[in-house]
């Protein structure tokens, strides 16, 4: 059968939750969690089955039953020819979405006899490397848990706001050959900005993810040659000299928490297309396909 007969076949929706057992917890400055929870979505026609996932997220106002029953909405649209193209207005931009692209995406591919990334037009993936993070903590629990992945070519470190400047030094005594990138969950303010991001700077840190809370886009700092802008970027401004800019200083790259804050009107495939183009400059690119908020 060609994948163009599988066009007439019914279109079937499972969802259900997962929840995952973290060993020990995960703690970021908003809050610490002793399981991760996700929604999964099962698109099937015919043989093909297609899956995604996505994690709701709290900071957003989602949960885990609101997500499920927003998927399973879907059930009678997909029923009646609801595509990966035409959920984009189907559906409000969140996990719920995201779990139901990624499953489009992955059934399409399956029925066409082709790769992900051949249907969205990219070239195959390569091996990269990925962050391996350490949890929010006192300085010397912190040091600990990081001396422990030490081996780890990088490392991701979350802080929490006060003191983040002697949890730094900590990590970076514990892992003196580790890259350090840093994420403080919206934790740091105008305030303490400066000290944190010189802290930063004096053990090397590559990358700041989502440093201050969501507000107006503007201009709060220079540091160095480094321009750090606030939270909410529309998507447009995302590409061409924007994403130069903010990534030119070859020391410190401030993230301005493209993904998760405003990539909520782009769809999986053309936020990959967007972090690929604007983060490839960055010598560590790093891409979270199950979430873009």
């Amino acid at each position: 059968m060609t994948s163009s007969q599988f066009t007439n076949l019914a279109t079937n929706l499972a969802a259900r939750i997962e929840r995952w057992p973290i060993a020990g917890a995960f703690t970021i400055s908003r809050g610490a969690k002793t399981e991760a929870v996700t929604v999964v979505a099962e698109v099937s026609r015919g043989p093909h089955a297609g899956r995604g996932e996505c994690v709701p997220y709290p900071r957003y106002g989602e949960t885990p039953e609101a997500t499920l029953a927003a998927v399973q909405a879907m059930q009678e649209p997909l029923r009646h020819g609801l595509d990966r193209a035409s959920l984009q207005t189907a559906m409000p931009p969140g996990a719920a979405r995201n779990a139901l692209d990624c499953a489009l995406i992955d059934l399409e591919a399956k029925t066409a006899g082709q790769r992900a990334w051949e249907l969205l037009g990219h070239p195959a993936p390569k091996a990269c490397t990925t962050a391996y993070t350490i949890s929010l903590g006192s300085p010397a629990a912190m040091a600990e848990a990081t001396a422990r992945a030490a081996h780890r070519p990088l490392l991701k470190i979350k802080l929490g706001g006060d003191g983040d400047g002697m949890r730094i030094a900590a990590v970076r005594k514990a892992a003196p050959n580790s890259e350090l990138i840093v994420d403080a969950n919206e934790a740091w303010s105008p305030q303490n900005l400066a000290q944190n991001l010189a802290a930063c700077a004096d053990a090397g840190v590559t990358l700041v993810e989502q440093p201050l809370a969501a507000g107006p886009l503007y201009t709060v700092a220079r540091y160095g040659e480094i321009i750090i802008n606030h939270h909410d970027v529309a998507p447009t401004q995302l590409s061409g000299s924007f994403g130069e800019a903010v990534l030119s200083s070859p020391a410190l790259v401030v993230a301005v928490n493209l993904i998760e804050s405003r990539l909520a009107d782009v769809n999986i495939g053309g936020a990959y297309k967007m972090i690929g183009r604007d983060l490839t400059h960055h010598r560590s690119p790093r891409l979270r396909c199950t979430r873009f908020r």
